[in-house]
């Protein structure tokens, strides 16, 4: 078998990748690096001129060719790396007949718990959400921002005591909101500074979160276990990572409980095993990140059914308010996925990654590039958002 078109695709607000061989199998993958998927289709299609004509099966050589071929990586380059290997599992399992899962190892799992998301530009938007979809049957609620998903056009100003005790106050509204059968997971976004985020830590663990996802920038190791050092709550992270490495600094450093892999952003489904071997040599949980597409869940799923360390997996459920929708984000782009029940979903046992991009989708769902832009502070610098 030989692959003879490795072709990126940019759909609504995803890049996919589709890479086609001379046996008929056609394999489906996604990058991660929304924001800045252009370089990313720009370096699947460079990536192509290595893959076509090779047997898209060794997928380990071709993932280590493609890091370390050259002289750097980054965000837009694992992404690629990290679609196209998704396409060679994808590939791989339907020219054997079987689920991705089966090839690494088998199932742990039938069905992955699954947590929401919620979204709101006031605390009584935020709480009216979690009561839908927790009356949907989520048993666990995430992207709950307690700063709240505020207008990125709107400059921002609060005071240390103001930020950090309204926070506080509308995470206890949230928890009496959905009382203690739904776990929250709370996300910060990378908005806190150490100080606030070890203040805000310590009020809500009263609320019993879940974890406390990306309460800093990712940038400093040490910074973030100064964190989870003086906290008594669980820290989520490592949704920007793109390197096995970093995951084990941060591991080693003790500045994580659950981490986050972005399956379309961290070497794709090889990478993403090897993130997972990691953590469970440090007795930690895995949350795959997901902000992306079905077939992003899709490859997700792959992981989630066959590791042991699996906690949660993030679904990317849309508030019709923002998004103009409750669907899933990017429902109809793709067929193969089974509906969300009492919390949980049905691990895809069809061969490959256990689904396919909806026929002619290029020209139903036109790209949607999404601009530069940032959150101003009112003393004209950059907030994170």
């Amino acid at each position: 078998m030989k692959i003879t078109k490795v072709e990126p695709l940019m759909v609504d607000r995803f890049c996919f990748v589709r890479i086609e061989t001379d046996k008929g199998i056609t394999g489906i993958g996604e990058s991660g690096t929304w924001g800045q998927l252009e370089a990313s289709a720009a370096a699947i299609t460079k990536y192509a001129e290595y893959l076509v004509g090779k047997d898209p099966r060794p997928i380990e050589h071709h993932w280590n060719v493609m890091l370390r071929a050259n002289h750097f990586t980054g965000g837009a380059i694992n992404g690629a790396v990290a679609a196209i290997d998704i396409a060679l599992w994808d590939i791989k399992g339907k020219s054997l007949g079987v689920p991705v899962y089966e090839l690494l190892g088998g199932k742990m799992r039938n069905k992955a718990r699954l947590y929401g998301h919620v979204k709101g530009r006031t605390i009584e938007k935020l709480v009216e959400e979690s009561k839908r979809l927790k009356a949907q049957g989520f048993n666990a609620l995430g992207h709950l921002n307690p700063m709240l998903d505020e207008d990125e056009e709107k400059p921002y100003f609060k005071t240390h005591a103001a930020k950090v005790e309204e926070a506080i106050d509308n995470v206890r509204r949230l928890r009496e909101a959905v009382g203690k059968d739904v776990d929250l997971c709370i996300e910060i976004h990378r908005r806190m500074t150490p100080p606030e985020a070890i203040a805000l830590g310590r009020g809500i663990e009263k609320y019993t979160p879940m974890f406390f996802e990306d309460p800093l920038r990712p940038n400093s190791f040490d910074a973030m276990a100064w964190v989870a050092d003086h906290i008594p709550i669980p820290v989520a992270t490592g949704e920007r990572f793109i390197s096995i490495y970093q995951f084990q600094t941060l591991l080693t450093r003790h500045a994580v409980q659950y981490l986050r892999p972005d399956v379309c952003l961290c070497g794709g489904i090889t990478g993403t095993k090897k993130v997972a071997a990691i953590a469970e040599a440090h007795d930690t949980k895995i949350v795959p990140h997901n902000p992306l597409s079905p077939v992003s869940l899709a490859a997700c799923l792959q992981i989630s059914a066959c590791i042991p360390n699996f906690a949660i997996q993030e679904y990317p459920s849309r508030t019709p308010d923002l998004d103009g929708s409750a669907d899933l984000l990017g429902a109809g782009i793709a067929t193969g996925l089974a509906e969300p029940v009492d919390g949980f979903i049905a691990i895809p046992d069809a061969p490959g990654i256990g689904l396919e991009l909806v026929a002619g989708v290029e020209k139903k769902f036109p790209p949607k590039p999404r601009p530069i832009r940032m959150r101003p502070h009112v003393d004209g610098s950059v907030v994170d958002q």
